[in-house]
């Protein structure tokens, strides 16, 4: 139970919509709503959000300061992607309905979803989940500062960088003016064999390109 709550008055709060709590929209078919403790006055250290993508859309590189999230595919198809701090690896764990993936506090991570009508829910050990997003990484650090930092061209810097206006969440921003990319997702095959031997029911493709998968979430069918 919570400690801070009074469980005898009249505003305790045991039930919520969490279509009444919209932390971002991008369009119909990619949305993100919120559950916390600013919702639901019950809850103690945990909080959830409810995320729904299509094709190709990816909830941005961010890290959580203050919890461990749990994501659970309830349709769809999504790969988790994160860099293990510990080995200095990127790590894809692609996921289906009824599987999870899960996130330490503070790893740096992605999630690119590759079907549409996926919907998931990332569950968090916290009663507010907090969020550190690459755009805003971007876009708040000094172009000069970036470009001393790691020897870059400055200016090319500022032009790479201008349309990031605002934090993004999934992306590609609506008003996306790039052709689509078709980046390729190498998985280490350590990955894609324990994901096989916990569910022998999915079955991936192998190609021969470099010594594991290869699995790329833009390709056309």
């Amino acid at each position: 139970m919570n400690a801070d709550v009074d469980y005898t008055s009249p505003s305790v709060q045991f039930t919520y919509n969490l279509s009444d709590n919209v932390l971002f929209q991008k369009d119909a078919q990619n949305s993100i709503n919120e559950l916390s403790i600013q919702q639901l006055n019950t809850l103690a250290n945990v909080s959830l959000l409810d995320i729904r993508l299509s094709t190709a859309n990816v909830v941005e590189p961010h890290y959580h300061q203050n919890a461990t999230e749990l994501v659970y595919c309830i349709t769809g198809a999504v790969t988790v992607s994160l860099i293990n701090p510990f080995t200095s690896e990127l790590r894809h764990f692609p996921i289906t309905p009824g599987q999870v993936a899960n996130v330490p506090q503070g790893w740096w991570h992605y999630l690119v979803a590759t079907m549409d009508n996926t919907h998931l829910l990332t569950i968090f050990n916290a009663p507010i989940p907090e969020f550190i997003l690459g755009s805003d990484v971007l876009r708040l650090t000094p172009s000069n500062i970036l470009a001393h930092t790691y020897c870059l061209n400055e200016n090319k810097i500022q032009e790479a960088l201008s349309p990031i206006k605002k934090s993004v969440l999934i992306g590609p921003p609506k008003d996306c003016k790039q052709p689509l990319r078709k980046p390729g997702i190498h998985v280490r095959l350590a990955d894609t064999v324990a994901h096989q031997q916990t569910s022998p029911e999915r079955s991936y493709a192998y190609t021969s390109e470099y010594p594991g998968f290869s699995f790329n979430p833009y390709q056309e069918a």
